[in-house]
């Protein structure tokens, strides 16, 4: 079984930084790419930014230069910095991992998703 848990959201001034985690357990042999996407309400779900095992990044267009994406290999833990946020930065961001399980199986599995709103 395994679990990926999103946290660190909750409500941030414009201008404001929060860093978001994405903790993956259970039976996970590698995790191959971590991706960060969010879902604002009435709109489709959008790439926020992803990493590949290598280290390789790629952005979306309206968060580069402000957004962070890391990993923790040995944690199986993703995070994802986001400073100078915007309120059109309000979403609910989910994580998303490709990941080999111990039995051998891959899949993309995603986490629950955290709420993060920029209001003043």
């Amino acid at each position: 079984q395994v679990q990926l848990v999103e946290s660190g959201g909750g409500l941030v001034q414009p201008g404001g930084s929060l860093r978001l985690s994405c903790a993956a357990s259970g039976s996970i042999f590698s995790i191959y790419a971590m991706g960060w996407y969010r879902q604002a309400p009435g709109k489709q779900r959008e790439l926020v930014a992803a990493m590949t095992s290598g280290g390789s990044t790629a952005y979306a267009g309206s968060v580069k230069g402000r957004f962070t994406i890391s990993r923790d290999n040995a944690k199986n833990t993703g995070y994802l910095e986001m400073n100078s946020l915007k309120p059109e930065g309000t979403a609910v961001y989910y994580c998303d991992a490709d990941l080999e399980t111990e039995a051998g199986k891959r899949y993309d599995y995603w986490g629950q998703g955290t709420q993060v709103a920029v209001a003043s």
